[in-house]
């Protein structure tokens, strides 16, 4: 069997989801957003699709850097296909980012699935067909009723936990360009009513600033231990692995991490040998895919430490459920403001369904388990990526 065909189709959609002057996501007015579509097919007809932002995938990539690799390839050799296409970014001028990357490796695994009849999380492993989720908020804002207070983030995490049925809560607090943002006082106050809202028994975790100070940190730490966080993560430049040895050096709470620095699984190994954190981040499009992520989760476990990972979607959820040393799925971003659970109209179902005990289910479909309205991207479509 070999691939026969590399193609991307750009498509619009109506979404409520803006994004402010540092690329932060708020809700918003009804807008038309962009997706796009990756599609790798097998000469026997099948399909393997990854659904990606348009720049990602965008036909000039796919023709000098995706096409001469794949086209003819065996679809199921992932890890030789990986390797040609992360050796051709260093030549690439950074064009071929980790997220072009992580497109392909998706379409990949779901074109395995596919063929070979199993869902992706089982052929990468298979540990578990439900994780617990935990809601993770968007960053503050200044929106009445919103996310703008500590009032506001207590209230929004106690509908998260009683009525929802999260049983964890990640916090994302103020970010620039939020008049007085960052703020570690502020930071600790929506924390402090975050843990008065929900009691003393759902875990709570903090992503903050990514660019406080080692003294900030440190402060904001400490007052988490105190109200029994169980992680913060990316309170500094992740750049300074030092800063975060020094960091974890410093506090009893757990620090996560690395999550947005480059580097693959290389990087995260170096984090491990060099202490700078208590439990390893990585998410398939920080990394470049499942195939680096299912890396990283091996070199953590073989030191006994937990690989948490980043973001929502299909990708992550079939990690999720294909490791063993994983304790949540991060399921969001969440806002009051707007329903996580209404699928966007290219997708029949959401990718994470979760039910009222707070499992998500992995789906048992051949593949990523995508619900693509095809009929929808065909009718919506704008051209290729």
């Amino acid at each position: 069997m070999r691939i026969s065909r590399v193609a991307s189709t750009a498509f619009i959609y109506p979404s409520r989801i803006a994004r402010d002057s540092d690329g932060h996501a708020h809700p918003g007015e009804e807008t038309i957003a962009r997706a796009a579509m990756l599609e790798i097919t097998a000469e026997d007809g099948t399909v393997g699709r990854a659904l990606a932002a348009p720049a990602d995938v965008e036909e000039g990539l796919l023709a000098a850097f995706v096409r001469p690799v794949l086209l003819g390839a065996d679809p199921l050799r992932r890890e030789k296909l990986w390797r040609a296409l992360y050796k051709s970014q260093r030549g690439s001028g950074q064009r071929f980012t980790d997220r072009v990357l992580c497109a392909v490796d998706l379409a990949l695994w779901d074109l395995a699935g596919k063929l070979l009849g199993a869902p992706v999380w089982k052929l990468a492993g298979g540990m578990r067909d439900r994780i617990l989720a935990y809601g993770s908020t968007m960053c503050g804002d200044d929106l009445e009723g919103g996310l703008r207070t500590p009032e506001d983030y207590a209230r929004y995490a106690d509908w998260l936990v009683r009525v929802r049925g999260y049983r964890a809560v990640k916090l994302h607090t103020w970010m620039p360009p939020i008049p007085g943002a960052p703020d570690v006082r502020m930071d600790y106050k929506a924390c402090a009513a975050v843990r008065e809202a929900v009691g003393p028994d759902i875990p709570l975790m903090l992503d903050p600033s990514h660019w406080y100070s080692r003294e900030d940190a440190a402060w904001l730490g400490r007052k988490l231990q105190e109200l029994g966080f169980l992680w913060m993560e990316e309170p500094m430049e992740e750049a300074s692995l030092s800063s975060y040895r020094w960091l974890s050096e410093q506090l009893s709470l757990n620090i996560l991490g690395p999550e947005s620095m480059p580097g693959k699984h290389w990087t995260r190994a170096e984090w491990i040998a060099g202490a700078a954190c208590d439990m390893i981040r990585c998410g398939v499009w920080g990394v470049g895919g499942i195939t680096p992520c299912l890396k990283i989760a091996a070199t953590a476990e073989s030191f006994n430490m937990s690989c948490e990972i980043h973001g929502t979607g299909a990708g992550n959820l079939a990690v999720c459920g294909a490791i063993p040393n994983t304790t949540f799925y991060e399921r969001g971003l969440l806002h009051p403001f707007l329903d996580y659970d209404a699928p966007p109209p290219y997708l029949t179902r959401a990718d994470d369904p979760m039910d009222a005990e707070g499992y998500v289910h992995l789906s048992q479909e051949p593949g990523l388990g995508h619900a693509l309205d095809l009929d929808y991207i065909a009718a919506h479509r704008v051209g290729n990526a």
